[in-house]
């Protein structure tokens, strides 16, 4: 497929012009146990942003991004459910609810099929034009800059379909809200070492530690294997299955053929999860109401095993190793690179105004933990592991779809300074950084260059 086709699918003006569909039921948020999978909204309105300080203006802007709201990246939830569900059916072994239910996961295994397994959503375009829309709105004073000047725009991903179609989506929405950027907009680039780093030469120990920490599995298995786990399973058949079916799953009667209980719960979970992604592609574009088969207590366990495994495998994870993020160095080095370019550069024709990553979650989470995030700060023990009660990681928060990092960088005379937004919110650099003023966002780059460790 195309990819700017993709990403095209859609005018942008209506792209842009369309509000994303506020069904309750389906708004995900850190409080609805979607997790990773939770759809993205800007936590900062743009009104409420500081001024810089007097005199400084904008030279440069960096962010990275995940991709938008996508598809499921395959229909093995959809599959291994429906299997019971036809048994079940041909047993009229059916709840009511449960007789609407393969039905309705069909039709959203059909809807993913044709927007493509692992692809932008609507709603994932609605995500990614929106955040370029309000970066220019933020700094339009620097992309008109950019234009009269003639700088370049750089545009650089993972070289995974969905990265790919969310920055060439985000810079034709550029070019769009000022058609003078079109041509300063570079052809977007592959830098796998970059913005796929655990799958690069750099994370060959991350992917050893996936494999072969026992510590890692052992931790997993014991959150998993805990009596809640068992009840939420038995919980979420008994909404699709009659109760005499759903205990012969239980039993494991069908292990062979649909796996444990806790494997068809779960599937019906991530297909809860997937839904919001996709209520664009809905009948109507009225929501897949996919919380009629998972109530919100068995919802929100589900989404904590998915947290904590995302916790131990890509964030903070255990507080003496940083082999989870510590490949996520690459990445920040980066930003501190381009800033400092932008900090020693003349701007003008050719020069850099604003590099633009697109990536996935498996780089924003451990890239959030290096750097401090709110919620990424704190590691836990072996003997303390992670909960909901005593840590304040949450991968809704984290790294919903679209979450993004972007550093502003303003000049004055031989100064330079730097603003952070995380998820478009103003946010204060790790603890040890000093601001310019107390309160402040914006931060000296000589401080933040001494507060990473970058000075000798």
């Amino acid at each position: 497929m195309n990819r700017t086709a993709l990403a095209l699918a859609a005018p942008l003006c209506a792209l842009l012009a369309t509000a994303l569909p506020a069904h309750a039921a389906e708004r995900s948020s850190s409080g609805d146990s979607y997790g990773t999978k939770a759809s993205y909204a800007p936590q900062q309105s743009l009104r409420s942003y500081q001024q810089p300080p007097k005199g400084f203006v904008p030279v440069f802007t960096e962010n990275v991004s995940r991709h938008g709201s996508r598809a499921a990246t395959d229909s093995s939830d959809g599959d291994l459910i429906l299997k019971l569900w036809d048994q079940a059916e041909s047993e009229g072994q059916l709840t009511a609810r449960g007789e609407e239910f393969g039905p309705k996961v069909r039709a959203l295994l059909a809807a993913m099929a044709k927007v493509g397994y692992g692809n932008l959503s609507g709603r994932g375009r609605s995500e990614i034009a929106g955040t370029a829309v309000r970066m220019e709105k933020r700094l339009p004073g620097l992309f008109a800059d950019i234009a009269k000047n003639g700088e370049k725009i750089d545009v650089v991903s993972s070289g995974q379909g969905r990265a790919v179609d969310s920055g060439q989506l985000f810079a034709d929405t550029l070019a769009a809200t000022d058609p003078a950027l079109k041509p300063l907009i570079g052809a977007g680039r592959t830098d796998k070492d970059l913005l796929y780093f655990h799958k690069a030469a750099g994370g060959a120990a991350y992917r050893d530690y996936i494999a072969n920490d026992q510590r890692l599995a052992t931790t997993l298995a014991s959150i998993t294997d805990q009596p809640a786990t068992h009840r939420a399973a038995s919980d979420v058949l008994r909404k699709i299955f009659k109760r005499d079916f759903a205990q012969r799953v239980v039993d494991g009667e069908f292990a062979t053929t649909a796996g444990s209980a806790v494997d068809a719960a779960e599937a019906v979970y991530n297909l809860y999860g997937i839904a919001p992604a996709m209520s664009a592609e809905s009948p109507g574009g009225k929501g897949w109401q996919m919380n009629r088969y998972i109530n919100q207590r068995d919802a929100a366990w589900f989404g904590y095993l998915s947290d904590a495994e995302d916790f131990y495998e890509k964030g903070p994870g255990f507080a003496d190793s940083d082999i989870t993020y510590r490949m996520a160095g690459v990445l920040l080095d980066d930003f501190f690179k381009k800033a400092e370019t932008a900090q020693d550069g003349t701007p003008g024709s050719g020069t850099l105004g604003a590099e633009l990553r697109f990536t996935h979650a498996e780089e924003i989470i451990p890239l959030a933990a290096l750097m401090g995030l709110p919620g990424s700060t704190r590691g836990v023990s072996a003997e303390r592991p992670y909960t909901y009660d005593d840590n304040p990681w949450r991968g809704a928060a984290v790294a919903p779809m679209a979450s993004n990092i972007q550093w502003d960088v303003f000049r004055k005379g031989d100064t330079t300074l730097v603003r952070m937004l995380y998820n478009e919110k103003e946010t204060a650099f790790r603890a040890g950084c000093h601001p310019v003023s107390k309160g402040s966002k914006f931060y000296d780059l000589d401080e933040l260059e001494r507060c990473f460790g970058r000075t000798s």
